[in-house]
């Protein structure tokens, strides 16, 4: 009955003088039909809303590091970081890059162990928090660190660490300037990271 129907349509197309491909029959329409899926309109036709975008002057240092210059790693070959000025003996060294700043890294075992971000420098932790920022924006952020007396400077000058640092993974320490601001931020793995003294 099928091929009947399917040889009426064919003629009436030919009588009327149609191309052939202007008549297809119901069963192959419905064939076609279930072979492709159908599509779903969209529920929700509101626009997303952007990702958030940071600045291109905003540089952040993690716990990994500060872009090519990753902690626990040797200074990356072809980098802009290298030595600068007087040495204090071959085991510690110290490197800087004309791309940062007042940030300066210390080296040991031919490895990264601790990045310093000093006054002058740009550079911020993802939080915002940097050289400049008050002590109560790092309380807010940096629940739990440990408050030690600054080696060479009178209350509030302080150095704020944070718990857990025995445990060798990097980790952070703040030093607070008598303004009760952040003097210097460290990022590394300890003993390095308690120095107070460039290699000691």
């Amino acid at each position: 009955m099928a091929v009947v129907e399917a040889m009426k349509r064919i003629f009436a197309c030919a009588l009327i003088g149609l191309s052939l491909g202007a008549c297809s029959s119901k069963t192959e329409q419905n064939r076609a039909e279930e072979a492709e899926p159908a599509s779903v309109a969209p529920t929700n036709l509101a626009t997303p809303a952007p990702p958030a975008v940071t600045p291109a002057n905003v540089r952040t240092i993690g716990l990994e590091g500060l872009g090519d210059l990753k902690i626990g790693q040797p200074i990356p070959a072809g980098s802009r970081w290298a030595e600068r000025g007087a040495q204090t003996g071959e085991a510690c060294r110290t490197v800087s890059s004309p791309d940062y700043p007042g940030v300066h890294a210390i080296v040991e075992g031919g490895k990264v162990r601790r990045i310093s971000v000093g006054q002058g420098s740009d550079v911020k932790l993802v939080e915002g928090i940097g050289p400049g920022s008050p002590e109560s924006d790092v309380a807010k952020s940096f629940v739990g660190f440990r408050a030690e007396p600054h080696k060479y400077e009178a209350a509030p000058a302080k150095y704020l660490t944070a718990p857990g640092v025995a445990s060798g993974d990097p980790a952070v320490r703040f030093e607070i300037g008598t303004d009760g601001k952040v003097r210097i931020l460290h990022v590394g793995t300890m003993p390095t990271l308690g120095y107070v003294e460039g290699c000691s």
